[in-house]
């Protein structure tokens, strides 16, 4: 076995080639050490390469241009493929360079890479000027996935005239003076520290008129992603701005779903104080792009749990009300209020648990100038494994079920009567599940006794879910 070291270039590759094949020595005899990124601390090169050889190869010109590109291509075996294919085509085998050839197809994939980001480099290189009078006149940061400064920077020797620049990469430093390109391998940390440390005052400018210039209704993020990949955002003056003005153009595609939705049903015209109805929680997460049933069209954005991943309890509602939806939190509303003097009454402080709905949108239909709430049906199950994740991120030792509809979530099927488990610790999972009321329950019983009663209740099972965490207090009250 053959072990070749070099200096990683391709001129080093190619003089080492060119002995090799005078040897005689078939691909699967070498293994290929760049000094570069070798990791074979032990390697060796081969005493017979160190001599210069005189031996001519002749290739068609046609490969020689495809292996100058394809050796840009990083990859632990890019040497090993250019030779396998130099020493195909040197035996007599020129399909090795036709892309329906399993070596040539990997061949003109690497290349078709290495093409496209020399494109990139050239889309999204930003140059800032260095300070006022020095050399270089210009300096810019830019991290390629492939090795294609060489290749790239000519470009911008056309581009810039007259003008010094210097472009550096994690690996190599392209310098113009205006005259003459020179390249420097490895990078020095100095011109490293230049290229990313310097700031353009015209910055502030550029991303105002990128943001005046963006238009939501025409955004596409995947195709953004795509022609813009995003590790090339932080480096561009406009890519802190990019988040935040797709975040925008999703609520307000979601927005414009729901004022649609809202304006083909009967009904009157509900009218909402345009302030109210914008969402106040950013960022947008993935439950906000949830679209498992059709409640995401009229609600205004979807309405997460909220409270510590430490709770040792957890409170599940059926879904959001008017005002969780409009401010994206949940049991902020009449109901929410009710909750919190429960909870006040049994002795449990609503900060140290995790407050969650078995629905996240609001599901609702107009009545007069009000959103009247619908019981959730089908989207019950829609939207439980959005459930099931906050009860493994949380894992509580005690779950309140507060309602038939957070119940059914929970179990996964439609029980009977729920009073027949009210007060009735269930075990589940290691813990302890009890249903009660949900707190708008009590808002909808006109006589003043029988509301205080269901009040009360709620109270009696929070009591219970705070001694359950106490199972020696719990026993002794039992007996």
């Amino acid at each position: 076995m053959h072990s070749v070291v070099f200096d990683g270039t391709f001129a080093g590759w190619r003089a080492c080639a060119r002995q090799l094949l005078e040897q005689a020595v078939p691909p699967e005899k070498i293994n290929w050490h760049d000094s570069v990124g070798s990791s074979d601390l032990f390697a060796q090169a081969e005493p017979s390469l160190a001599e210069k050889s005189t031996y001519t190869i002749r290739v068609p010109r046609q490969l020689a241009d495809l292996l100058a590109s394809a050796v840009c291509f990083r990859s632990d075996d890019r040497w090993a493929l250019l030779y396998r294919i130099l020493w195909r085509v040197v035996q007599g085998d020129p399909s090795a360079m036709l892309a329906g050839d399993e070596d040539g197809s990997e061949l003109h994939r690497r290349i078709k890479a290495v093409h496209r980001e020399v494109h990139h480099l050239h889309a999204f290189l930003r140059f800032r000027p260095y300070e006022r009078n020095a050399l270089p006149a210009y300096v810019a940061w830019h991290e390629p996935a492939h090795d294609v400064l060489e290749l790239a920077a000519p470009h911008f020797c056309d581009r810039m005239g007259n003008l010094s620049w210097l472009i550096a990469t994690p690996d190599a430093a392209a310098l113009w003076d205006g005259k003459s390109l020179r390249f420097e391998r490895p990078c020095p940390d100095a011109l490293k520290a230049i290229a990313q440390q310097q700031r353009d005052e015209g910055d502030s400018l550029w991303q105002a008129y990128y943001a005046s210039t963006f238009n939501p209704a025409r955004v596409n993020s995947r195709a953004l992603a795509n022609h813009m990949p995003r590790r090339f955002w932080k480096d561009l003056p406009e890519g802190p701005l990019i988040p935040t003005l797709l975040s925008d153009a999703r609520i307000g595609a979601q927005q414009l779903a729901q004022a649609e939705a809202v304006g083909a049903q009967a009904g009157k015209t509900v009218l909402i104080a345009a302030e109210r109805a914008q969402p106040k929680r950013e960022p947008v997460t993935a439950l906000d792009e949830c679209r498992r049933c059709e409640l995401w069209q009229q609600a205004t954005q979807a309405v997460p749990g909220e409270g510590p991943v430490t709770a040792r309890i957890m409170l599940i509602g059926e879904q959001p009300g008017d005002q969780e939806d409009l401010a994206g939190r949940p049991f902020i509303g009449p109901a929410g209020q009710v909750l919190d003097r429960a909870l006040n009454e049994a002795g449990l402080d609503r900060h140290a648990l995790y407050l969650t709905n078995a629905v996240k949108h609001f599901k609702w239909t107009p009545q007069g100038l009000r959103r009247k709430h619908v019981t959730p049906d089908k989207e019950i199950a829609a939207c439980r494994p959005w459930l099931l994740q906050e009860l493994a991120d949380v894992r509580p030792e005690i779950i309140v079920a507060l309602g038939a509809t957070a119940f059914e979530a929970l179990l996964g099927y439609r029980p009977e009567a729920l009073a027949n488990y009210k007060a009735r610790p269930l075990p589940l999972e290691g813990g302890w599940l009890i249903v009660t009321y949900h707190p708008s329950y009590p808002l909808r019983i006109q006589e003043a006794a029988q509301r205080e009663a269901a009040f009360q209740e709620i109270v009696s099972t929070l009591r219970q879910a705070r001694e359950l965490l106490e199972p020696d207090k719990y026993r002794e009250k039992q007996t």
